[in-house]
């Protein structure tokens, strides 16, 4: 029985107890919160919803219990329920109803855990978005593991989500990767607010080799050649990091289209006629505070040139255009006024700003021996996602950027995730994985096969019965991920799980040794094994990180 399952089962008994004494149960939780409770010889489940409906009905709080404990004793997988304190209810769960749990999730396998909260929601998930004048740095590698972990998570919950990377390839940036790979095809210093570093280098050389006389053509021309080549260059090895990384996107929208094809002036028009711009001091604002702002935004500067809010609006109103009820926007911690500026955006051409959701991501640190790691071998200023992957591979650099909270900075030590020990939270994951692909490979060449009809209500032990309902947390866990936008509430469960199962393995032996013969108990005990090594693996691919069977 899963904690969802019961919570439906406790709250239908309180229907029932409350109609039975002619009381409103509308006063109901929905859904009934269940909780593990931290000591567990209280129990293997608590709710408190006694506490909380009692006073609402006329009940005392204990008195509900003790009616709601009587009815849920008599229900097929209580095994008891007993009343705690002023209210809190205690609910042990008989073995068959736990051992249930583990044939749903051999039976579901790759989809255990899946929900439908999300079923149906078109979601546009636009992340990275690096300015293609550089390679990836550690901010937006953040994004790139964090980013594809929640698009697998929605999707998981049924949403139908396109991964979006949003090609800055107009404006100033633009041009100064452009002066700067001129000047390295010169052989000259980069401009003074321009690009350095190995890379500008490389692109500049394969310019001028695939157009050899590129700098000999006139200012303009020269300057439109770099700019198609080298930008095209530079995006392509961007794509190819990301695609190395794991991370692919569904859509690469150009930001340019939506000057060159007029999208930019088309929503300027529609937000002029319909007044949510105005004229002042010889440009053009968005009435940005009547919906939250902290200031009205210049769409149109006083020399006629769009701001940059300007391609925002176009950007927005095409996603909305494409259907998407979802628009999630994932950016770096210097871009916290697009929260509001975007929601305004949305309400200004008449849509809810509920459309537009902004997950702002913190900074980024590489440690090493204690000190801080300043310098990329190839970008010169910035260390990159290669760097990274370089140093602790795809998975290690995957999994430490999903287990942390977003919201906070992070500082990545190397010297731990080099380590091939439980102290690195990655091979704490991966080996548990590991262990368990080898005990069934074990299982094999004893010559014990999978029994048709385990005796699961076998698996009395405590150690059991804990690695049981943590594996039964693994639905909830990612609905509240996906729910929240927070994909390390995965990795921070997988290492729970990781650690459920060790402490079982401790206590528990699984395989029969010397002239033993398979039992029962056995048969159950592998299968129980097998239903943890099958969420390992659902957990640690929704995080885009690999479960090895060896390591």
């Amino acid at each position: 029985m899963t904690p969802s399952a019961l919570a439906d089962l406790v709250r239908s008994s309180a229907v029932e107890v409350l109609s039975a004494r002619g009381l409103d149960h509308g006063v109901l939780p929905d859904p009934v919160t269940v909780e593990r409770p931290r000591n567990p010889e209280h129990g293997d489940y608590a709710t408190n919803v006694a506490l909380q409906v009692a006073k609402k009905v006329g009940l005392k709080p204990r008195e509900l219990a003790e009616a709601l404990a009587e009815t849920l004793a008599k229900a097929d997988g209580v095994e008891a329920a007993e009343v705690a304190g002023p209210g809190f209810l205690n609910l042990r769960l008989a073995a068959d109803a736990q051992g249930e749990l583990v044939s749903r999730v051999l039976s579901e396998g790759d989809a255990y855990g899946r929900g439908d909260s999300l079923a149906g929601v078109k979601i546009n998930l636009e992340f990275v978005s690096a300015n293609p004048t550089g390679p990836i740095h550690l901010g937006g590698t953040r994004w790139a593991a964090v980013g594809d972990a929640l698009g697998r998570l929605l999707s998981a919950q049924g949403a139908d989500v396109t991964r979006e990377y949003y090609f800055n390839d107009a404006g100033a940036q633009i041009d100064r990767f452009v002066r700067s790979m001129i000047a390295a095809a010169k052989g000259e210093p980069a401009p003074e607010d321009g690009y350095a570093g190995a890379y500008i280098n490389d692109i500049a050389a394969e310019v001028i080799r695939k157009e050899p006389s590129a700098l000999s053509l006139p200012e303009d021309e020269r300057h439109e050649l770099f700019r198609r080549i080298g930008v095209g260059l530079m995006f392509d090895e961007i794509k190819k990091s990301l695609h190395e990384f794991g991370t692919d996107f569904d859509v690469y929208f150009h930001e340019d289209s939506l000057h060159s094809s007029g999208e930019v002036e088309k929503v300027v028009g529609e937000l002029k006629e319909s007044g949510s711009l105005y004229h002042a001091d010889n440009a053009w604002w968005l009435r940005s505070t009547e919906h939250g702002d902290d200031k009205d935004r210049v769409v149109i500067k006083s020399d006629g040139n769009p701001a940059y809010i300007a391609g925002d609006l176009a950007y927005l109103r095409d996603k909305i255009g494409r259907g998407f009820e979802l628009c999630i926007y994932m950016l770096g911690a210097d871009h916290h006024g697009y929260i509001a500026r975007l929601k305004a955006a949305a309400a200004a051409m008449g849509h809810s700003p509920d459309v537009v959701e902004v997950l702002i991501g913190q900074m980024v640190n590489l440690v090493s021996g204690g000190k801080p790691v300043r310098m990329s071998k190839r970008a010169g200023t910035v260390v990159t996602m290669e760097d990274l992957v370089e140093a602790v591979g795809v998975d290690a650099a995957r999994y430490e950027l999903t287990r942390y909270s977003v919201d906070s900075s992070l500082d990545v030590d190397l010297d731990l995730l080099r380590k091939h020990s439980n102290e690195n939270p990655v091979y704490y994951v991966q080996y548990a994985h590991a262990r368990l692909a080898s005990l069934q490979r074990n299982a094999a060449e004893l010559g014990i096969e999978r029994a048709a009809d385990v005796e699961l209500g076998l698996l009395t032990h405590p150690r059991e019965g804990d690695l049981i309902r943590t594996i039964g947390e693994f639905p909830s866990v990612l609905k509240k991920a996906a729910e929240l936008r927070e994909p390390h509430r995965v990795a921070r469960y997988l290492e729970s799980l990781a650690s459920a199962y060790h402490k079982f393995y401790d206590v528990a032996r699984v395989l029969p040794q010397g002239d033993e013969e398979a039992t029962p108990l056995t048969h159950a005990r592998l299968a129980l094994c097998e239903a943890a090594r099958q969420v390992f693996a659902n957990g640690l691919s929704l995080l885009g990180v690999s479960a090895p069977e060896r390591m």
